[in-house]
């Protein structure tokens, strides 16, 4: 507590500062007049960058009784409550959309993280993730916008940023930015509704951004370092001794950072194939198979079956923690060594506790029972990044515990207090220790995305025109207009089956066509439906 008090005096003290300065980069004054020397090396594709330049576009939401009339309306026989939460999410999250302040740069309207009054990339990341099923109510995504108007010419993005527009750290310090989400979310927003027009205008940012973390983030062998801010999981025990926890790159490199930035590569590969973008990707692939390698030779413990961070000396770090998981949005581990990873999910003395994905494992010695932000808590983001990696990489099984366990589990904590939280502990179904009430926030995961996309298992590929139908359910269940590309416009019907083992019967009501795979047990079923109404 000490260090982040110390922390917020002096931000306090130099508020006006950096806010000045901002606002004179902002307004296009000439550099001389800042308080510090021009040091940015500029990066060409920043050029294209339209938000920098963009008209405030502000947008008034209508209210919650608007919104139910237009968002994706689930059904779900016998379980009242759950869709009681859904609603419940959605009328806490309206609440927090804000408008941009009058010479602040910001040029949209957008959903804040429920936090400080900041925007944060790391929460906004995950937040549009579950908004974008609200795309036709409120522009949600836009909330990234305000992320790119803020583009330095050398690339760089803040990863905290104030309502009055300020960044809230330097960028050559090493808490400035990160974790590097948003392609992910443009990416997810891209499969739902193929919006063209947007990955053209993101795409030169986002490369940007990806160039300079690539410049300025990596030791002189190409691997990445970050901070506990940097990473997003302040206080988790990764950094050795003598060196801050939530400020310092402690000499490291960061195998979670490390593993985002394949991600990242691996969707600007596909973006940029898709809009041509040759010359900016080139080395994309290059950059993976380095990382890959390196992974795979230097931070693979084969006695534990686990990825570590790795400190200075060569030697690995024994924090066993979520931020390995990162592994199953990329192909850095053979399937040997990640049926090893995935394991460690299911044991009871690591990550398996009464809420599941814990941030640290049980038997680590800091482990805190009631999660004490990242020593143990249960984060919907994180869960999310689990659960989703999982399903992709094939362990339907495990993530659907894992999504029914965390899924329930804020079930329970809603029953209790009526609302959601920053985090949960993951000994109890109750809040994290000192958590944040009405955090939407990304806390709209669960009773959102994990609703539609792995418990009701609806899942959407606009760019291949197919969707996924994963039932576990053996209830009733449905989703009424579910939103899929510019003008689709969907409903689902599952009806009730008397066990898992048997063919679910589902019915299709859509004015565009698409491909669908239904999947139940371990079976499926490929077929297409037409424009009207469908049984399959």
């Amino acid at each position: 507590m000490k260090h982040i008090t110390h922390a917020l005096l002096i931000a306090t003290a130099l508020a006006p500062v950096l806010a000045g300065a901002q606002n004179l980069i902002s307004s296009g004054s000439p550099l001389y007049k800042l308080p510090y020397k021009d040091t940015y090396v500029r990066e060409p594709l920043v050029a294209e960058n339209s938000f920098r330049i963009a008209k405030v576009q502000k947008t008034v939401p209508g209210t919650f009784a608007q919104a139910r009339k237009v968002l994706p309306s689930p059904y779900w026989e016998g379980h009242d409550k759950e869709i009681e939460m859904y609603w419940k999410a959605w009328e806490i999250g309206i609440k927090n959309i804000n408008q941009p302040l009058d010479d602040s740069g910001f040029i949209t309207s957008y959903i804040a993280p429920a936090y400080n009054g900041n925007i944060f990339m790391w929460d906004d990341s995950f937040i549009t993730m579950f908004c974008r099923y609200g795309q036709r109510f409120f522009p949600f995504q836009r909330t990234l916008d305000n992320f790119y108007a803020k583009q330095h010419p050398d690339g760089f993005i803040c990863r905290e940023i104030r309502a009055d527009g300020s960044d809230c750290f330097g960028r050559y310090d090493p808490t400035s930015t990160g974790p590097n989400l948003m392609p992910w979310s443009e990416w997810l927003y891209y499969t739902q509704f193929g919006d063209d027009n947007r990955l053209n205008k993101v795409f030169p940012v986002l490369a940007a951004y990806y160039k300079w973390l690539k410049l300025n983030h990596t030791w002189r062998n190409g691997t990445y370092w970050s901070s506990g801010w940097g990473t997003g999981m302040d206080n988790m025990p990764r950094v050795p001794e003598g060196y801050n926890t939530i400020y310092s790159n402690g000499h490291m490199i960061w195998l979670d950072t490390n593993l985002q930035e394949i991600m990242v590569a691996n969707i600007l590969l596909k973006m940029g194939f898709y809009l041509e973008r040759w010359q900016e990707i080139e080395t994309f692939e290059d950059d993976i198979k380095h990382l890959t390698k390196y992974i795979n030779d230097n931070m693979w413990n084969d006695k534990d079956g686990f990825l570590y961070d790795q400190y200075a000396d060569g030697s690995l770090s024994t924090t066993m923690g979520i931020y390995a998981y990162w592994a199953l949005h990329t192909d850095v581990l053979p399937k040997s060594r990640l049926d090893r990873l995935v394991a460690h999910l299911a044991d009871t003395a690591t990550f398996n506790r009464h809420h599941r994905v814990p941030s640290l494992a049980a038997n680590n010695p800091k482990y805190k029972a009631n999660g004490r932000y990242w020593v143990g808590g249960v984060w919907p983001g994180t869960n999310y990044m689990v659960i989703s990696g999982l399903v992709d990489k094939g362990y339907r099984d495990l993530a659907w515990d894992i999504t029914l366990n965390d899924y329930n589990n804020v079930l329970d904590v809603y029953k209790k207090t009526g609302t959601f939280w920053e985090y949960y502990a993951p000994e109890s179904s109750d809040p994290g220790f000192m958590a944040r009430k009405d955090f939407v926030g990304w806390t709209g995961l669960p009773p959102i995305a994990e609703l539609i996309e792995y418990i009701f298992g609806v899942r959407a590929n606009l760019p291949e025109n197919h969707i996924t139908i994963d039932v576990h359910l053996t209830d009733a269940y449905g989703i009424d207009r579910y939103p899929y590309g510019e003008k689709g416009d969907v409903s689902f019907k599952v009806a009730k089956r008397a066990s898992t083992a048997e063919k679910p019967k589902v019915t299709i009501k859509t004015n565009v066509p698409f491909k669908v795979t239904l999947m139940w047990g371990d079976k499926k079923l490929d077929t297409e439906v037409k424009a009207g109404t469908n049984t399959i």
